[in-house]
C-alpha cells in the first residue's frame, strides 16, 4: 500500500521512524520532502522552517500531490501544546484532502478533544490504529 504519512512537523523524527518501520513491512511510505530539513532543530526553528516552506516553497500543495499518489494517509497523532492525540490545522487540511480523495485514513492514536474540529476529524471515518502500524491494511 502507498501511505503518506502525515502531522505535525515537529513529529518529524517520529515519521522518518515510521516511515522505515512501513516500508519494512512492504508498503511504500513518504513523508515531506522537507522533513530533512527538520532533523536536529529545535522547537522553535522547526516552527520558523514550517512558515518558510509553506510560504517560499508551497508545501500544502506539495504534500496534496503526494496525497493523490497514495492509497492512504497515516495520521501521527501524538501529544502536543497539552493536547493528548493533537491534530493541527494543516494535517486537518491533509485529512480533508484525503477524504475528497476517496484515501483510507488511519490515525496512530484515537481522535483528539480538540473543540471545533473534532467532528470534522470523525467525518472523515478515520482507522484508529492504536499504535499497531500491524493494522494498516487495504
Amino acid at each position: 500500500m502507498k501511505i503518506a504519512i502525515c502531522g505535525s512537523m515537529q513529529f518529524t523524527d517520529k515519521m522518518l521512524e515510521t516511515q522505515k518501520a512501513l516500508e519494512n513491512m512492504g508498503h511504500t511510505a513518504f513523508v515531506s520532502d522537507f522533513s530533512g530539513h527538520y532533523t536536529g532543530k529545535t522547537a522553535s526553528q522547526r516552527e520558523d522552517l514550517k512558515l518558510h516552506h509553506k510560504f517560499e516553497k508551497d508545501a500544502i500543495r506539495e504534500y496534496w500531490e503526494v496525497i493523490k499518489t497514495c492509497d492512504a494517509i497515516l495520521v501521527l497523532n501524538y501529544d502536543k501544546h497539552g493536547i493528548n492525540n493533537y491534530i493541527g490545522g494543516n494535517t486537518l487540511m491533509e485529512l480533508g484532502f484525503a477524504h475528497v480523495l476517496h484515501k483510507k485514513v488511519f490515525l496512530l492514536n484515537p481522535v483528539p478533544e480538540i473543540p471545533y474540529y473534532k467532528s470534522e476529524i470523525i467525518a472523515t471515518k478515520p482507522v484508529i490504529i492504536n499504535g499497531d502500524l500491524s493494522k494498516i491494511s487495504d
